[in-house]
């Protein structure tokens, strides 16, 4: 297999490239600078120090004076770098073997400027840059750094950070099976591929705005009123197709409520268990009720709610929207369809489950009492991103903090922690440690310190915060979609993420915090989006009412 640069850029908003399986020998993950006090014990088999949070300047090792933070043979692409407090540092990258950087640039600039031209080779350093212009690929969220332009290597990939680069970084990565051709890269993004990246910018930006009409796609508007209790076909498609749109319009009427009573379900090719299966606000990432935002593959605009996760199948897809709520609701959905140039055998089945707690346990006995699963499945097929809904709420404290609520320093706090610490972990096939191991909740969505106030609301075409209040008392909303950083699996995928605050918290031994223990209240919720083979597991069901909406008003009624 070969690919050119723009094969590569193009797969940054690809949602159809999702669907196909993964190659033997294609894997994905993420070197970051999490804690290395955190390890398996292969002879114990338990996993130690699993819940350390100094996690901003870990590395594999040093060499000289520099410290090596990411180290991979090829073929392979590094598809996104975030960082939280890049500084004057050099980040210096090495390819393919070579003794000299491709780029030698300190980490701060690595997030403005970038390499352009046909060649750099007698130009002097401070010639060589532009700053960037890519504001969908290069940006800021709330602090976090982050940066989506391809870097691909052959052989291998070595990055070096000198002293005094920072603080935090992730590098996401994927590596290609052996026999794949990736283009040779020295650094300089050439004028075809700085084109290239801005037509990509350009339709980032266009995200969730509406499409031309295809000749290829036939569109369905369906309006019908669901009776409380009942289950409404809203499209059964026949044919070897797939969906490429699926909208909810006339959404003013929707209440917050509402959104978890409707609850929508697809089924591929007269499967009996949907393999989509959400309320139906959550489905579109964000939750509670309608908080209008834009990414690249759902969204809510003042329009409609969109889904542009790429859907195919072979013979059928059923689309049922179930009303458990008390009051009849009027829905209408739109979904727009295609033939399919091949057969949808050879193609993946698009999964989507919401979930709340511990569903699915994790053993408890090996050390990981502090790792919430976002997903857990079986089968070879790619793991595309998430929805996490946080209901965070307690009792004012007696005594403020000088600052503000989080206060900022150690000794002078009205709370003693926030849920966003724990590092997200992926464990592909079986793996023991996960190839993904984090820095912090909010790192991997792609901001940054978010334990200071204010909390903002910020999107982006692959992370946003939707929702959350100004001081975070209350529900936050958060989502991050691996597109072109994909994770795909053969066997088995586990996503976890830590959870450092319990159900019911307060309390602590700091004179500063005033609670009664169990009168604060931290529960989490998420939307996992995965692609499947279909003799795959996917273990999740539908859940009762219960589930989805007591906790709104009612602590006690979650339990």
């Amino acid at each position: 297999m070969k690919l050119s640069f723009r094969d590569l850029i193009n797969r940054l908003d690809n949602l159809s490239e999702l669907a196909y399986p993964p190659m033997i020998g294609e894997s994905s993950g993420a070197q970051t600078s999490y804690n290395r006090d955190s390890i398996y014990n292969e002879s114990t088999g338990e996993y130690e120090n699993w819940d350390e949070n100094r996690d901003g300047e870990g590395f594999i090792r040093k060499e000289g004076d520099g410290f090596v933070v990411f180290e991979a043979d090829g073929p392979g692409v590094i598809w996104r770098v975030w960082s939280a407090n890049p500084q004057m540092g050099h980040i210096k990258i090495f390819l393919d073997g070579s003794k000299k950087p491709i780029i030698d640039t300190p980490f701060e600039h690595f997030f403005s400027r970038f390499q352009a031209g046909e060649s750099t080779a007698n130009l002097p350093d401070s010639d060589w840059y532009q700053y960037v212009n890519f504001p969908n690929l290069v940006y800021t969220l709330s602090r976090g750094r982050n940066r989506f332009l391809p870097i691909p290597y052959n052989r291998s990939c070595k990055i070096i950070f000198d002293r005094d680069w920072g603080r935090y970084f992730h590098f996401t990565y994927t590596t290609f099976p052996k026999d794949t051709d990736l283009p040779l890269f020295d650094g300089v993004y050439d004028r075809e591929a700085s084109k290239d990246l801005a037509q990509l910018d350009y339709r980032l930006y266009n995200r969730g705005r509406p499409k031309e009409e295809s000749s290829i796609s036939e569109n369905d508007y369906i309006t019908k009123i669901i009776a409380p209790g009942e289950t409404v076909t809203f499209a059964d498609i026949k044919g070897n197709r797939a969906i490429t749109e699926t909208s909810v319009y006339d959404i003013h009427s929707l209440t917050t409520e509402s959104l978890r009573e409707l609850a929508i379900s697809i089924y591929w090719d007269g499967e009996r268990s949907p393999s989509v299966w959400s309320p139906l606000g959550d489905f579109f990432g964000t939750a509670p009720g309608i908080n209008y935002y834009r990414s690249l593959p759902v969204g809510m605009t003042e329009g409609k709610f969109y889904s542009r996760w790429f859907m195919p199948f072979s013979s059928q897809a059923c689309i049922n929207i179930t009303n458990d709520g008390v009051e009849s609701r009027e829905v209408t959905l739109g979904v727009r369809h295609e033939a399919l140039g091949q057969n949808a055998d050879t193609l993946l089945r698009f999964h989507c489950k919401w979930h709340r707690d511990q569903l699915l346990e994790i053993p408890k006995n090996e050390g990981r009492t502090i790792d919430w699963p976002m997903l857990i499945t079986k089968g070879s097929g790619r793991f595309c991103g998430v929805h996490l809904h946080i209901w965070n709420v307690w009792e004012e404290p007696e005594k403020d903090a000088t600052r503000w609520w989080y206060g900022g320093r150690a000794d002078d706090k009205s709370v003693t922690t926030w849920w966003g610490e724990g590092d997200e972990k992926f464990f592909v096939d079986g793996e023991k440690f996960p190839s993904t191991f984090g820095t912090g909740s909010e790192d991997y969505i792609g901001y940054a310190w978010a334990a200071i106030p204010p909390f903002p609301r910020f999107e982006s075409p692959f992370a946003s915060q939707p929702q959350i209040e100004v001081d975070a008392k209350g529900h936050t909303s958060v989502n991050r979609f691996h597109i072109a950083d994909n994770i795909p699996f053969q066997k088995s995928f586990e996503a976890s993420i830590e959870r450092y605050m319990p159900e019911r918290w307060g309390g602590g031994d700091d004179s500063n915090i005033n609670f009664t223990v169990g009168n604060n209240v931290c529960m989490y919720d998420a939307v996992a989006y995965w692609y499947l083979d279909r003799d795959g597991k996917d273990p999740y069901g539908p859940l009762p009412l219960s589930e989805r909406l007591g906790y709104f008003d009612n602590p006690d009624a979650y339990s």
